[in-house]
């Protein structure tokens, strides 16, 4: 169920309730796997590295003390499971999205081991999608 300015919201097609995390049809594009784009530059060839990952919540989350989610806790883009992130610094960002909105910068911090959120007055409810992009620039 989300939690919306104008109500709730349920997903009455799912019952879940056993599911210690939610498996979502995956989307597979026919025409193969999409490159990042590479730029060249009086240096070289600016070469983008992106990775993400991804994490259902199983249960509600209150945000009040703010949350901690470890790594381990997320899959990656080919539903592996993994144990740390990859943080691209000084030369990359990172984005995190809730719900498929992106967050503000100064609400979370990411270490290699695990997603830290600022104490908040809020609950995101089980089954909120949470997507971190790391995306890191090497210059060849």
């Amino acid at each position: 169920m989300v939690n919306h300015k104008h109500g709730q919201i349920s997903n009455k097609s799912c019952d879940c309730s056993n599911e210690d995390r939610f498996i979502w049809p995956r989307i597979k594009a026919s025409y193969g796997p999409i490159s990042p784009p590479t730029e060249v530059v009086p240096e070289g060839v600016v070469i983008p590295t992106i990775n993400r990952y991804f994490h259902i919540l199983t249960s509600d989350l209150d945000l009040t003390n703010g949350a901690i989610l470890p790594a381990t806790l997320f899959w990656n883009d080919h539903t592996d499971p993994i144990t740390e992130f990859v943080i691209f610094s000084p030369n990359g960002y990172v984005n995190l999205y809730i719900n498929a909105v992106m967050q503000e910068g100064g609400i979370y911090s990411l270490s290699n081991t695990a997603l830290t959120i600022t104490p908040y007055d809020g609950t995101l409810f089980r089954g909120t999608p949470i997507i971190i992009e790391s995306l890191g620039f090497t210059i060849k």
